[in-house]
């Protein structure tokens, strides 16, 4: 990736604008292009035409941006007299509308594609929270795998060493940010997140659930030259404070003439974690979950399910490229909100995948179970446990786990599994390392279901 060519800031280049040769071009180049790019000065210069000076254009597509430009007055950068602020090109609207349209009520997880609410939550609430709490700590460095990882979290066994231990921690931040979701933000909240986000895991010399108290903290590129400098300790309080202040403001268009669409609010509220960098380690896991608990706050709730961090981590330089953009175009927040918008309309799609594959499988099954004599009699848990035991031969089972995955009470899920070892469905034994009992699903399962 070659380092990334910065731009003039745009009152340096208003200093010697020349009307004769910037006016002709207001028509010509807007706030986007032709395709609905918002172009950085990285890119756009290789698309300027032959003929015209590439700087002129520039300014020209400045101040197209201007006129739709969205000041934030409670968001200042660490560059005197300059705020943050945000445009919003149709390509963007069409996205948000797109993400609004197939979140919109959750259809595709509503009623009528589960047989219960109890049985959507089980096959998918839990896993998508592993995914998101796995790749999430894989971003930060986490470097267990992934089997093992989800092995962890579905048995509920303690974690082993630092990467399971961020993994186990971003698990029960997802849940912490769905309970706080109808709170309004607070320092004290924020503090609370990173305090769980980095329990036991934390690096720097940082201390979980406190601010930094120093500057001896920098971000660095791929090239690992530093590519930004947070702002000074001694500010992080009223920064966050105005920070809380721009995420609890109501600007939903009821009681004032401004709007701000819910999901680049959190993109912002994402945004300016990284920015700002309050802590010595963690602002990536604390910033993510922020941005989970404004969308569930704003009523989203299909975002329980949605999980960005994987397709962050897929192309981290295209996330890290969107931070250097914003901060080199004078604090232009539209180039983070674009890359953000793009990985969650990719995110959706993903979920919309996953919940079809998981109908179509679930569905499958009760069919094909339905013809078998050996289903009668036996309960939907026990069916669901057995749909397990098909897919992967040699699989254990834990009372625990079978009761998390099932919210079943321990005595509950330990009679569904004992009835199956008594029906030979399952094979009982025992850890040598105590008495508990643990369920294998034996080979050839499928075939004696058949009967």
């Amino acid at each position: 990736m070659a380092r990334i060519r910065k731009p003039k800031p745009f009152l340096t280049l208003m200093e010697s604008f020349n009307p004769s040769k910037i006016l002709p071009l207001l028509g010509r180049y807007g706030a986007t292009d032709g395709a609905g790019q918002y172009l950085h000065w990285d890119k756009f210069i290789w698309r300027v035409e032959k003929g015209v000076a590439e700087e002129d254009a520039w300014v020209a597509t400045k101040l197209a941006r201007q006129t739709i430009s969205k000041k934030i007055a409670l968001l200042k950068a660490d560059t005197p007299e300059l705020n943050f602020s945000y445009c919003m090109p149709n390509s963007l609207f069409a996205q948000l509308h797109y993400i609004d349209k197939v979140t919109g009520g959750g259809h595709a997880i509503g009623d009528g594609s589960f047989i219960t609410a109890r049985e959507k939550d089980r096959y998918l609430v839990r896993n998508l929270m592993m995914e998101e709490a796995i790749t999430s700590s894989q971003l930060e460095g986490a470097s267990t795998t992934r089997k093992v990882a989800k092995e962890m979290l579905e048995s509920n066994r303690k974690p082993t060493d630092k990467s399971e231990q961020m993994i186990f921690n971003n698990f029960l931040l997802m849940k912490k940010a769905v309970e706080r979701k109808d709170e309004p933000l607070s320092i004290e909240l924020i503090l609370e997140l990173h305090a769980i986000a980095t329990y036991k895991a934390i690096d720097n010399d940082a201390v979980s659930g406190e601010l930094r108290i120093d500057n001896n903290v920098t971000v660095a590129d791929m090239y690992n030259e530093i590519a930004h400098e947070p702002p000074c300790a001694s500010t992080l309080k009223e920064r966050l404070q105005e920070l809380c202040a721009f995420a609890n403001e109501c600007d939903d268009g009821a009681e004032s003439d401004r709007f701000i669409h819910p999901l680049v609010k959190a993109i912002i509220l994402h945004f300016m974690i990284g920015y700002t960098h309050p802590f010595g380690d963690g602002n990536g896991r604390t910033a993510r979950a922020l941005f989970y608990w404004f969308m569930l706050r704003s009523g989203y709730w299909l975002f329980e399910y949605v999980s960005i961090s994987k397709l962050i981590q897929e192309k981290r330089s295209d996330y890290d490229t969107a931070y250097v953009y914003t901060e080199t175009d004078d604090f232009d927040l539209t180039y983070f909100i674009y890359h953000q918008v793009d990985v969650v309309t990719k995110a959706v799609n993903s979920l919309h995948d996953h919940i079809e594959a998981k109908k179509s499988d679930f569905y499958q099954f009760m069919e094909w179970i339905d013809k078998s004599s050996v289903s009668k009699g036996l309960k939907r848990g026990q069916l669901e446990i057995l749909k397990e035991a098909v897919k992967q031969p040699g699989k254990t089972f834990t009372v625990k786990q079978v009761s998390l995955d099932l919210d079943v009470n321990e005595n509950t899920a330990r009679t569904y599994l004992n009835q199956l070892v008594e029906q030979k469905f399952l094979m009982a034994s025992k850890y040598k390392s105590n008495k508990a009992i643990i369920y294998l699903a034996p080979a050839g399962l499928r075939e004696r279901l058949k009967v």
